[in-house]
């Protein structure tokens, strides 16, 4: 994902994204990345024998969904919620009461 998101928005082929991992296969390369596609995070668009990819959303949107999951994974996700609100900076915390308070959170420049 951080190569695709280090593109700017740009496309980039499977090939292209293989080259920045010189310690992994090409087939493998291609294969995470028809995952990220079957998970709705990386859209795919076929260019004659080329398949260019994009990601969908920014890192801060990647990490909110990461959080979702792993939220849902537990058998008590407010004990989840709560311990990672205790382990928040103080800087988070006010960010995090902006948010809850229904601030803009683009106007606050912290946009996921």
């Amino acid at each position: 994902m951080e190569i695709l998101w280090l593109q700017g928005g740009q496309e980039v082929t499977g090939r292209e994204v293989a080259d920045q991992l010189p310690d992994h296969a090409y087939t493998t390369v291609a294969t995470v990345l028809d995952r990220l596609v079957h998970k709705d995070l990386v859209h795919r668009r076929v260019d004659g024998r080329k398949i260019r990819f994009t990601p969908v959303g920014s890192p801060g949107a990647h990490a909110a969904i990461l959080m979702r999951q792993a939220m849902a994974v537990g058998s008590d996700p407010d004990a989840a919620l709560a311990t990672f609100a205790r382990s928040l900076t103080p800087a988070e915390v006010a960010t995090l009461r902006q948010v809850i308070g229904g601030a803009d959170l683009e106007a606050a420049g912290s946009a996921p």
